[in-house]
């Protein structure tokens, strides 16, 4: 019996990529789904209707947001301030950023004075770039 000669098994040194790019592309996807729902507020309000809205405005750029409830509650990024805490701490931003931009969410049932007090004092400390949310209807 003659004996084959062993070949000696040689050792690959190159990297499989593929996994990897694939799960890059599953994080991707997961992110771009992921990234609205960070915008979305814990405070339920029923924004009023319009065939003008634009759909997603938070979404696109940071912006520091007011929210008013039914009940005349009134929460700057989730926080429940007074009209005084909120023109200090609207007023302390707009130094921090001068292009502040505020993104304004009421519900539908608010009372308009209400809505009227917040915009007296946006506009009482130069607030510029506001945006009032509304549902766009079809």
């Amino acid at each position: 019996m003659s004996r084959r000669p062993r070949r000696k098994k040689q050792l690959v040194a190159e990297i499989n990529i593929t996994p990897f790019t694939d799960v890059i592309l599953v994080l991707l996807v997961i992110f771009m789904v992921a990234t609205p729902l960070i915008y979305q507020s814990n405070i339920k309000v029923k924004l009023p209707e319009s065939r003008a809205a634009e759909s997603n405005a938070v979404g696109q750029i940071k912006q520091t947001v007011v929210t008013i409830t039914s009940e005349g509650m009134v929460y700057l990024d989730d926080q429940v301030v007074t009209s005084k805490e909120l023109r200090d701490k609207i007023a302390a931003m707009q130094k921090a950023n001068p292009g502040l931009s505020v993104y304004l969410r009421s519900d539908q049932q608010t009372r308009f004075k209400d809505v009227v007090d917040v915009l007296d004092i946006m506009t009482e400390l130069g607030v510029s770039k506001l945006d009032i949310a509304a549902v766009r209807i079809e």
